[in-house]
C-alpha cells in the first residue's frame, strides 16, 4: 500500500518510458488544474528570498502553457494567489501581484502567436490596479484566441465563490427568474465563476502537500488527482507529461462500475 501511495504522489517515477509522441496516442485530459506549491521553499533551501521562487516559478508556467496547449489540452487553470495568501508578508504579496504584469507583458505576444486565451478567476476588487489592467489587457488581446484557455486563479476561494453563488441564485428567486425546482448541479454550476468551462479533468499538486486548499471544491468532485514531492519552480514538461500518463491509467467511472 505504502508502495501505490509513494507512486501515485512521484508522478516522474517514468520520465524515461515514455514520450510525447506516446501521450498523445492516448485521451488527453481537457481541463487541468495545478496548484503550484513550493515557490519559497524551494528559494530557502538556496537561501534565496522567497520572492526568487515566484519568480522561478513564473518560468514554469511559461513552460507548462506551452506544452498544454502543444498536446491539445482544452483549459489550463493555475492557482496564483489565494484569498488566504494575503496573510503572508507584505513584500511578499506586493511582489505576487506584480508577477502577473512581468509574465503577461514578457510572454503576452508569445501567447497570442500560439492561440492562446487568457482568463481570470477571482475576486477582482482586491486585486490592485495595475494588476488588473494587465490581466484585462491580456483578456482584451486574446478574446478571439481558440486555443488553450489559460485561467489565472487570482485572489479566489472555491468557499467564497459557493457563497457568492448562493446569493446570486437567492437573488434570481426573489426576483422571479428561476423558481426552487429549478435549482440542480447544473444550475448551481452556472453561477459559479468557471460557469463556461469544463470541469477539471486533471489536478496537479506540487511540492508534496496533499490537500486542496479552498481550490475549485465543487469543480474537482469527480476530477483525478496527482500529488508530487516536486517543487513548482522544478517542475518540468517531463513531470507533466508523467502526470498525463497517470491519468491515462486511470479508470474514471464517475460512481458507477
Amino acid at each position: 500500500m505504502l508502495n501505490i501511495l509513494k507512486k501515485w504522489r512521484n508522478p516522474n517515477r517514468e520520465q524515461t518510458e515514455f514520450s510525447k509522441e506516446e501521450i498523445l496516442k492516448r485521451e488527453i485530459p481537457e481541463h487541468i488544474a495545478i496548484i503550484m506549491d513550493g515557490n519559497g521553499r524551494w528559494a530557502k533551501k538556496r537561501a534565496l528570498p522567497r520572492i526568487a521562487g515566484h519568480h522561478e516559478g513564473m518560468k514554469v508556467v511559461r513552460k507548462v502553457t506551452k506544452l498544454s496547449n502543444e498536446l491539445g489540452v482544452k483549459a489550463l487553470t493555475l492557482y496564483a494567489f489565494s484569498t488566504e495568501n494575503w496573510k503572508r508578508p507584505k513584500t511578499e504579496v506586493d511582489y505576487l501581484m506584480k508577477l502577473p504584469e512581468e509574465f503577461l507583458g514578457t510572454f503576452l505576444p508569445e501567447l497570442i502567436e500560439e492561440n492562446v486565451q487568457v482568463r481570470i478567476i477571482g475576486e477582482e476588487s482586491k486585486i490592485p490596479e495595475h494588476t488588473l489592467r494587465a490581466v484585462q489587457k491580456a483578456k482584451e488581446d486574446t478574446i478571439n484566441n481558440n486555443g488553450l484557455i489559460l485561467n489565472f486563479a487570482l485572489n479566489y476561494g472555491s468557499r467564497a465563490e459557493m457563497i457568492h453563488a448562493v446569493k446570486g441564485i437567492v437573488q434570481d428567486a426573489k426576483n422571479g427568474d428561476i423558481s426552487s425546482e429549478d435549482i440542480n448541479e447544473a444550475l448551481f454550476s452556472q453561477y459559479l465563476m468557471t460557469k463556461d468551462m469544463r470541469d477539471p479533468d486533471l489536478l496537479i499538486r506540487t511540492s508534496g502537500e496533499i490537500r486542496l486548499s479552498n481550490f475549485m471544491l465543487w469543480q474537482l468532485a469527480y476530477s483525478e488527482f496527482v500529488f508530487t514531492d516536486v517543487l513548482w519552480p522544478d517542475f518540468s514538461e517531463d513531470h507533466l507529461l508523467a502526470a498525463i500518463k497517470e491519468y491515462q491509467h486511470r479508470g474514471r467511472r464517475f460512481g458507477g462500475l
